[in-house]
């Protein structure tokens, strides 16, 4: 049986690009694109039996303005990082009502991905689960004052501030108290005139009043504060791993390393050498996979999920920084050699595996797709 598939996306996005290449490699018909634009606006129709892969809405301004202008006022910018709980409200509602339409399956579960989108939810599931994570400030931080007492009180002098429906690191603070009261706060957040805009360079604070006007502006679409981790290096530079897992088998892994405490490509990171973290890790490498897919399993109705790895010094361990709904733009990457995915990009590995789950759903007797069994 030949998958007809639609995206819901952003036609002119890299991601539905991507896909759409891959599954013309895989002699697979074009796939539909369904706009968000035209979903947040109510301007769409889905035939029954239509399988629905999603997209994140991405850098569109339109569909941006639309989730969290009303949130910001009259200031609205395509830069501005406010808003984010404004954004996560109407992308999951939109994803709920998608899911309730008869005869639409969805590739990707919505509660699912509202759970991974909300850091706090995410961290609370994997630590339920058993997932080693970094340990997490509890409860509510209303504001820098609040945030202060709470890091005094557990102890914490070194933490990632972070947005809980933020992503690409938007609004991320790697925040550091010394000694004598000295106090740094690392981040890609310009300031300016009383508003938080997404900066291509990385900026450092150190005075507590600017640090303190960041904060309170953050806090009110909400915070999850957990302790820095000092990670494993390569060629002298901090270093983790994105893995890709489909279909809980972990497919793809990139090595990410920066200078800076976040090691996001498009904020001077760079990939690094995967043999050469192999070597590092040696005989605990396979157990380095295997925690992100135990992390990937706490979403079994997810078929892809991306992780953030976080090996300590000497790769020997790892925790989990982050699960990603969509963590998978990873061009010219091929999957691990002798993996499920050899020879084939992320978007590849998940229509082979999507291809063998619907051969094995379908009937013999009436050649219907069935829902797997779970």
């Amino acid at each position: 049986m030949t998958l007809r598939l639609t995206v819901l996306g952003n036609p002119w996005h890299r991601r539905v690009t991507m896909f759409a290449a891959a599954a013309r490699a895989a002699g697979l018909p074009e796939p539909a694109v369904l706009p968000w634009l035209d979903v947040l606006r109510g301007d769409y129709r889905l035939p029954e039996g239509t399988l629905l892969r999603i997209e994140s809405p991405g850098e569109e301004p339109l569909v941006d303005e639309l989730l969290r202008g009303p949130a910001l006022g009259p200031g609205y910018a395509p830069t501005r990082v406010e808003g984010t709980a404004a954004w996560y409200a109407g992308v999951t509602a939109a994803l709920r009502e998608l899911g309730a339409r008869p005869g639409v399956r969805l590739l990707g579960d919505p509660e699912e991905i509202a759970v991974m989108f909300d850091k706090r939810r995410a961290h609370a599931r994997l630590t339920e689960a058993g997932v080693s994570v970094p340990r997490a400030l509890g409860g509510e931080v209303a504001g820098w004052e609040q945030l202060r007492g709470h890091l005094a009180e557990a102890g914490l002098r070194r933490v990632f501030v972070k947005p809980a429906h933020g992503s690409s690191a938007s609004g991320v603070l790697a925040l550091e108290f010394g000694p004598r009261g000295q106090l740094l706060a690392t981040t890609s957040v310009e300031l300016t005139d009383g508003r938080l805009h997404n900066s291509l360079r990385v900026r450092r604070y150190r005075g507590e009043r600017e640090v303190a006007a960041i904060v309170d502006l953050l806090a009110p679409d909400g915070l999850h504060v957990e302790q820095w981790i000092p990670k494993a290096s390569q060629s002298g530079r901090s270093a983790d791993l994105r893995v890709v897992v489909v279909e809980g088998r972990a497919t793809h892994a990139v090595v990410r390393t920066s200078a800076q405490p976040m090691t996001n490509l498009h904020l001077g990171g760079a990939r690094g050498s995967l043999d050469q973290a192999r070597e590092a890790a040696g005989p605990a490498w396979p157990a380095l996979l295997e925690t992100a897919e135990r992390a990937a399993a706490c979403f079994p109705r997810s078929p892809m999920v991306g992780v953030d790895v976080l090996p300590t010094a000497g790769w020997r361990r790892a925790l989990i920084g982050e699960v990603n709904a969509f963590g998978d733009l990873l061009p010219n990457l091929t999957g691990l050699p002798g993996g499920p995915a050899e020879g084939l990009d992320t978007y590849g590995a998940q229509l082979a595996a999507l291809t063998r789950r619907t051969d094995r759903a379908i009937s013999p007797t009436h050649h219907q797709i069935m829902e797997p069994a779970r």
